[in-house]
């Protein structure tokens, strides 16, 4: 049991050493690099303008397709903190 768990770990060591270089080789090539965008910038954009006329949380989520528990978090901050692209991290 003790060797299974020793080789399990090595085997996470070895790719944290290889992760720094697949991502500075990801990002030379311009591939966007860790968890997707679940929400572009257009959308949020959208559900902000919606909120300033006074449309309702569930409205806008009926209309952009995005969850009222992502609305709260989004909704609630400042536009430059939602990402360099306006989307949630």
């Amino acid at each position: 049991m003790r060797r299974i768990t020793s080789s399990g770990s090595c085997t996470f060591a070895q790719s944290d050493r290889l992760a720094p270089h697949a991502r500075a080789v990801a990002e030379a090539a311009g591939r966007r690099i860790g968890r997707p965008i679940a929400h572009t910038g257009d959308k949020i954009g959208y559900a902000r303008l919606l909120k300033q006329q006074g449309t309702s949380l569930g409205q806008i989520a009926a209309k952009t397709g995005i969850p009222r528990t992502s609305l709260h978090r989004c909704l609630g901050q400042p536009a430059s903190a939602t990402g360099p692209s306006g989307g949630t991290a």
